[in-house]
């Protein structure tokens, strides 16, 4: 299944793909307990799956690289990723993902999952679409959950001449309990990657004897040309070789926080698109990417994780609310 993105597409050929997203799908049960009696809702997610319709809604052509079956809730995820305008490569022949989310006061959630990861059977067009991508992301658990996590890194591997690469741990414990190996497999990816993100809790969670500051310091050491950190209303923190930035959260009115995370992954890679900094020709400028613009990616990620949190589910918002990237006229000089 097939069909075209939505919104304003980039001067990039039709036949290429900008963006692959490699990673599950699933379908959130969401449960909110402030909702008394009401039975719970279901909506496709996974975090791969959200920052793959994130971009597809910021008008990137996007590809997703996933597995889900031909059982109830994979019609529902197939249906939302045609809606959106990503096209789908699936493998495996497990039953479709399922987490169940369970909302706090505050609306943040707690997952219990029902899960598998495998993308066998798809390797041939995976390898294809990563390759003649201009940009790949993965992360989540597709990088830590066997027999498809032995997958992901090849892809990157074939992709890595030809497109940039960006990498998002979203670290799950009770999918991989195993700190230590999950710590290895992140920094794995980590030195794999031009772009990682992570937020508080992944960081605080991999490294509890290191700051913040000292985890995305080890992380910039290992190779990335971007370290981005989301800190929920705190804000995020963006960290290059040129500097940090670190600017406040939006102020919105939470629903929940479901896939805002994602949807600044998402805005993330959509800024970078419009800055000329992805791909094999964008990675220098992605090396030298200065504080002005960085200061422009953290306030524009930063808004769409605020809108996304400001309204239920994994819902990211698109160009008409988003808005351009505001493009520092310094960088538009280099």
């Amino acid at each position: 299944m097939s069909s075209q993105g939505t919104g304003t597409e980039p001067n990039l050929s039709d036949s290429k793909a900008l963006v692959t997203v490699i990673g599950e799908a699933l379908v959130d049960i969401i449960e909110d307990p402030r909702q008394g009696s009401t039975a719970p809702e279901t909506h496709p997610g996974g975090s791969p799956l959200n920052v793959a319709v994130g971009c597809a809604r910021m008008g990137l052509h996007t590809k997703l690289v996933t597995h889900f079956a031909e059982d109830p809730y994979g019609q529902l995820i197939a249906k939302h990723l045609e809606n959106n305008g990503v096209e789908t490569i699936v493998g495996g022949s497990q039953p479709t993902s399922t987490a169940l989310a369970t909302l706090d006061d505050t609306g943040a959630a707690r997952y219990t999952f029902a899960i598998s990861w495998d993308i066998n059977g798809a390797s041939i067009p995976a390898l294809a679409a990563a390759e003649s991508s201009l940009h790949v992301h993965t992360g989540s658990i597709a990088t830590v959950l066997p027999p498809g996590s032995k997958s992901v890194m090849g892809l990157l591997d074939g992709a890595r001449h030809h497109a940039t690469i960006s990498f998002d741990p979203n670290c799950r414990p009770a999918i991989s309990p195993d700190k230590a190996a999950a710590r290895k497999q992140a920094e794995d990816f980590v030195a794999a990657s031009d772009i990682v993100k992570a937020s508080d809790e992944d960081l605080l969670w991999l490294y509890p004897d290191r700051t913040l500051e000292e985890s995305m310091n080890a992380w910039l050491a290992l190779g990335p040309a971007l370290v981005a950190l989301t800190r929920g209303a705190n804000g995020p923190v963006l960290l290059s070789r040129s500097g940090r930035v670190d600017i406040p959260g939006e102020t919105v009115t939470v629903a929940d926080t479901v896939g805002a995370g994602d949807s600044f992954m998402a805005a993330l890679i959509s800024g970078l698109a419009q800055l000329d900094a992805l791909g094999a020709a964008g990675r220098e400028r992605l090396q030298r990417i200065s504080q002005d613009q960085l200061h422009a990616l953290a306030r524009y990620a930063n808004k769409a994780a605020g809108i996304t949190c400001s309204r239920a589910g994994a819902n990211p918002p698109g160009p008409v609310e988003l808005g351009p990237l505001a493009i520092p006229s310094s960088f538009l000089e280099a």
